[in-house]
């Protein structure tokens, strides 16, 4: 069925959804349409039908008020917004609207609900092309007590097509073609009719997920339309998968992520790079394992190093944020970018010892590899 539909049309796109654009068209009551990307049962809705001298576009109400309805009866507009299109030669409130009360209904597209465990989904269902659509439809005239005439309609529905079945086992009739329109509109036989009946299979009709939101007659505008992604119930989020992984051992971890680089250490800028290191040489050095590869390999210098709070890449690994000031940090700038995070106590002992030459550098000895493996090992042990 259909209860919700988009109708932003201007009353002469709805003539010319029609087909009727070459004919004279008459505009009826059209001060009562509100352009909607929301339109509902109750609401004003530009309708073409067939007028003395050609058409009219006529703004009535969606949801049928048969004639016979008693004046003083408060009309309901949700009662008979649909009519499903196998009965209409059996029920009293249709069968006596076929012969000369048939009209077309044209709007942008129109929605549609999937049920989805205690949830429903709504869909928005157009062409392709974004042609408006243009629906069969039955309209009558009703006085109330006060003499006041009003017009209102209802939109006939067929069985799903096969591409819409999963959505829903009802759709409206969509008239696709100009021939289709003509028969609706003019063709005084209700004979030819039922073939226009048939649930509309082509696969020009699109659709795709929307907010929910659209369940309220409030909400209206663009974001009734905006595509919607709903997220299966199997999906985990990004967070939850990081913290699911599972970490490599220590030693394949090792081998992954320190790359062998030069014998070596390079001297940084005139800046003095210090064999002595306090804290490092309180790692037990006779526990510490030879690096893979190159006994004597040492990580290789940082590529770029950035301000405090950005990204540092660091020959293979990369570090994020600010030092939490723990141990195990400071031993991982002591190895990869040594000395960057210890500038000022490096600059004091360049200040005391006078004797490393006029550049204030002092000559690195080989004999040191073993305790800059030490170091690295402190950092990637698991305790």
């Amino acid at each position: 069925m259909c209860g919700r539909a988009r109708c932003t049309l201007r009353p002469e796109d709805v003539r010319r959804a029609c087909h009727r654009h070459g004919s004279p068209a008459r505009f009826l009551h059209l001060e009562c349409y509100r352009p909607s990307y929301n339109v509902a049962p109750g609401s004003y809705m530009p309708v073409l039908r067939r007028d003395k001298d050609g058409v009219a576009v006529h703004c009535m109400k969606w949801g049928l008020v048969p004639g016979f309805t008693k004046k003083t009866d408060k009309p309901d507009f949700f009662k008979m917004f649909n009519a499903r299109s196998e009965s209409i030669a059996e029920k009293a409130s249709f069968r006596r609207l076929l012969p000369k009360n048939r009209c077309l209904v044209a709007v942008d597209g129109f929605y549609e609900w999937k049920k989805e465990g205690s949830k429903k989904q709504p869909y928005y269902i157009h062409f392709k092309d974004e042609r408006p659509l243009v629906f069969a439809a039955l309209f009558d005239s009703w006085q109330n007590s006060g003499g006041e005439t009003l017009y209102t309609f209802t939109i006939l529905t067929t069985a799903s097509s096969s591409a819409l079945d999963w959505l829903h086992d009802r759709m409206p009739v969509i008239l696709g073609d100009k021939d289709s329109v003509d028969t609706w509109l003019d063709d005084p036989s209700t004979s030819k009719l039922q073939p226009l009946l048939a649930p509309y299979e082509k696969s020009d009709l699109v659709w795709y997920p929307v907010t929910s939101a659209i369940g309220k007659l409030s909400f209206d505008g663009p974001e009734c339309i905006q595509q919607q992604i709903p997220l299966k119930a199997s999906q985990n989020s990004l967070i939850s998968k990081f913290f699911s992984a599972k970490q490599p051992k220590t030693e394949e971890r090792d081998k992954e992520t320190i790359p062998a680089g030069p014998k070596e250490e390079p001297i940084l800028e005139g800046v003095l790079v210090s064999d002595s290191n306090d804290e490092i040489k309180q790692v037990d050095e006779e526990k510490a394992e030879p690096l893979v590869g190159d006994s004597s390999a040492v990580a290789s210098p940082p590529e770029s190093v950035k301000k405090e709070g950005e990204s540092v890449e660091t020959g293979g690994l990369e570090l994020t944020g600010k030092s939490s000031g723990r141990k195990r940090d400071y031993e991982l700038f002591s190895a990869q970018e040594k000395p960057w995070k210890q500038q000022q106590s490096v600059v004091v002992r360049m200040q005391d010892d006078k004797s490393c030459g006029k550049h204030g550098r002092k000559k690195q000895g080989k004999g040191n590899s073993k305790e800059r493996q030490s170091t690295l090992h402190f950092f990637f042990d698991e305790k």
